[in-house]
């Protein structure tokens, strides 16, 4: 009898490391400390299991309630948080397919945002948005976690900083 309250709980958990382990998290600090580097912030961000396992709750969240339809979670108060979405590839006979993304590319979409960053305004450029690189960038952020979840042929991924960024009235660096 025990067995079978046993088998959901480690089916859950090996899920929830194969998602883990689908994520090059040296390739996700390295792409992070890139971006941190380029804008002078030396000092680096640290993968934090922690904050990656907050992450994997919320993009499952995403799952569950809403087919991964991108929603800042309630600790994003709590931590910084940036939300990136793919959607399916469509082929012209109608196929839809899971797009490949990789964490570099999750990465560079939010450090592209730089070119859309006016440091000396401290301000993103009028009708653009920037707030995903200045998180990635803020230097007294110094972990880093992140995760995604899978809704049928579209995905969600989430990447938590601490302490958080973006603060009103000050610059990231």
């Amino acid at each position: 009898m025990k067995i079978h309250l046993w088998l959901p709980l480690l089916t859950a958990l090996t899920v929830l490391s194969a998602r883990a382990g689908e994520i090059d998290t040296a390739l996700l600090v390295d792409t992070h400390n890139k971006w941190r580097a380029e804008a002078g912030v030396n000092e680096k961000l640290r993968y934090s299991p922690e904050l990656a396992a907050s992450a994997q709750i919320w993009v499952d969240t995403l799952k569950q309630s809403n087919r991964c339809q991108m929603r800042h979670s309630q600790a994003a108060g709590q931590y910084g948080e940036n939300l990136y979405w793919a959607s399916a590839l469509i082929w012209s006979d109608g196929r839809r397919e899971l797009q490949k993304v990789s964490a570099k590319k999750v990465v560079d979409s939010w450090g592209s945002e730089r070119s859309d960053y006016d440091y000396a305004g401290n301000r993103c450029q009028s009708g653009k948005m920037c707030g995903h690189y200045t998180q990635m960038v803020w230097r007294t952020t110094t972990m880093v976690g992140c995760a995604m979840a899978i809704c049928e042929d579209t995905q969600v991924w989430a990447c938590q900083y601490q302490p958080a960024g973006n603060w009103i009235g000050r610059r990231p660096y």
